[in-house]
């Protein structure tokens, strides 16, 4: 081949990825995959005077695919579903208040397949991109609806929040989302996936347009705006999550004592205080933890598996003959969830129901009609795009110990941005008790502006510490730990670490001592990345490989396992214990 010929190849190959990375940046500046139908309802015309004009008058917005919309065939996310199934002769009736509030309805938007998953995925018709964080997943299932907002192409979209589907999306993109309390927004015309949690939610940018569509769907009458007299923080919630405190807690307290003044705060251990007033948790807890003095965190991992049970079982009940008569094609994450819904039976349906009344009143008897509780709404930031699924199950896990308190108690929840963290949304999470759903919307309305502001201050506010005492409080808080750790408290430990880790993340042994923690509560995928990083941190650090090897050998990596066995035995060629497991994996392949 000629140099001239070689030279064109090279030119038209370097046009086709300039036009090729064009036409990617155009689809993304379109709709960035948030649409699977373009679809348009409009509001009936505008009353005479002297009569006011409808209320969402010029407002836009978008429905997720589970909607009835008449003459249309409802999707539910899978191809198969929508082949199966007739176009609607009925407009779902929330739809139908939007739409004769004043609003224009102008397309459907992409949703996890059966409203079955946490983060925005679909096989079949993509995943939309997140617009506050391209290089991360948007949260599902109403991923669509959520980046919808987030991207500016409406000013309002509905979901549905059955596990989280509106709270996540919100936290991840960015915006506001409204799950409200169950029962109160009609769900006639809406795809079931578990009735005992389903709800329509909502997402926005502007908490004004949250409360004024909020009011439409609630179909309530005009009352004015009460404060709330307590606002209540729960700080262990706080301890699960991976965020500084100046970033959350801190923002709300100041928020608060701005607007409200001091008086009102109040803190609590929300799990403790529901192991002792749900005592049907006692049929999901972990007897450990709770001998160990981790009854609170205990209590809210109990809550989380009474309420992924009973999704199981009622989606079940709603799909299984659909399933198994179609047999439909669907994505690696959501066939194994379909799966384990399939294999659930009935033992234990019945202490599900029992503690999901039983937290309705707890929480109900804590915030009363004057309280809010303060919650984050997820552990982190949105997981990364392409993220293994080990990892991702790891913080689904973590996510519903938060999730599921409004989901089992009913009561009704706002997810609220507070800024970024590396780049990426990070949201707390406003409540109010079953029923109190326009006190909350309100009390949203009101505060926001002040929150808003907080958080540019937190923002651009550097850190006072100075470096040797930030390294000397993290050694503090790693002490804390191995004390905890020594008592065998093992979430206690995890949380002193990450305070630690926090505070100085460039030392390896927090990340191995918090790894070791990880361990003893079956964490071995979160136990295998924190000792990746210690190794990247420390390639001499034996503890790490050992405990890694561990996780690995728990996860079903042997080979890996064996590496890092063996690994460790170069670094310490006496050390029993790796050349233990070394020698019994070994076997496996004898």
């Amino acid at each position: 081949m000629s140099a001239a010929n070689l030279w064109v190849l090279l030119g038209l190959g370097l046009a086709g990825i300039f036009l090729a990375s064009r036409r990617r940046k155009k689809g993304i500046k379109e709709d960035f995959g948030a649409f699977i139908e373009r679809i348009q309802l409009l509001p009936p015309p505008q009353p005479s005077p002297p009569k006011a004009p409808h209320p969402l008058t010029g407002l836009t917005f978008a429905i997720k695919e589970l909607f009835d919309i008449e003459g249309y065939v409802t999707g539910f996310g899978n191809p198969d579903w929508r082949r199966t199934h007739e176009p609607a002769v009925r407009t779902a009736p929330v739809v139908t208040f939007v739409v004769q509030g004043g609003a224009t309805c102008v397309g459907r938007t992409v949703m996890d397949e059966m409203a079955y998953s946490l983060y925005g995925e679909n096989k079949h018709y993509g995943t939309p991109t997140n617009p506050a964080a391209p290089s991360r997943i948007p949260g599902g299932s109403s991923s669509g609806s959520a980046v919808a907002v987030a991207a500016e192409l409406v000013d309002f979209a509905l979901g549905t929040d059955t596990g989280a589907s509106v709270r996540v999306p919100a936290a991840f993109c960015g915006i506001l989302g409204f799950r409200p309390s169950h029962g109160v927004v009609s769900t006639i015309g809406v795809v079931p996936m578990a009735q005992s949690f389903d709800t329509v939610g909502l997402f926005a940018r502007d908490p004004n347009i949250l409360r004024h569509v909020g009011h439409i769907l609630l179909q309530l009458p005009f009352m004015e705006y009460r404060q709330p007299r307590r606002i209540i923080i729960a700080d262990d919630c706080f301890q699960v999550t991976d965020i500084p405190n100046d970033r959350t807690v801190n923002v709300v307290t100041r928020s608060t004592e701005k607007f409200l003044g001091r008086q009102v705060l109040n803190h609590i251990s929300l799990g403790k205080y529901l192991a002792t007033k749900v005592p049907s948790l006692k049929y999901f807890q972990n007897e450990e933890e709770s001998r160990n003095g981790e009854g609170g965190v205990s209590a809210l991992k109990a809550l989380s598996s009474a309420l992924i049970l009973l999704q199981r079982y009622e989606f079940k009940m709603n799909h299984e003959e659909w399933i198994n008569s179609v047999k439909p094609d669907f994505g690696p994450g959501i066939s194994t969830r379909v799966r384990a819904a399939l294999e659930t039976n009935n033992e234990n349906i019945g202490h599900c129901l029992k503690a999901r009344d039983e937290t309705r009143e707890a929480i109900n008897g804590l915030l009363k009609d004057d309280a809010i509780l303060i919650i984050p709404t997820t552990p982190g930031p949105a997981p990364k795009l392409n993220m293994k699924e080990n990892l991702l199950d790891d913080f689904g896990v973590r996510a519903f110990t938060l999730l599921s308190i409004s989901g089992m108690s009913g009561c009704c929840q706002v997810s609220i941005p507070v800024g970024q963290h590396d780049k990426c949304p990070l949201a707390v999470s406003m409540m109010a008790r079953h029923g109190g759903d326009r006190f909350l919307l309100d009390t949203v309305r009101a505060m926001y502006p002040t929150l808003q502001e907080e958080v540019k201050i937190a923002s651009s506010t550097q850190p006072t510490t100075t470096i040797n005492g930030k390294m000397e409080a993290a050694d503090i808080a790693k002490e804390k730990g191995n004390a905890a750790y020594k008592d065998k408290q093992w979430q206690r430990a995890i949380n002193f670490y990450s305070e630690a880790i926090k505070l100085n993340g460039k030392n390896a042994t927090y990340y191995s001592n918090r790894a070791a923690a990880y361990l003893e509560l079956g964490s071995f995928a979160q136990a295998e990345e924190d000792c990746s990083v210690a190794i990247g941190l420390d390639k001499k650090n034996v503890k790490a490989y050992l405990r890694r090897g561990t996780a690995r050998e728990m996860l079903g990596y042997y080979k890996e396992a064996i590496e890092d066995f063996q690994y460790a035995l170069v670094l310490e060629p006496t050390n029993k214990a790796a050349n233990l497991a070394a020698n019994r994996l070994r076997k496996l392949f004898e």
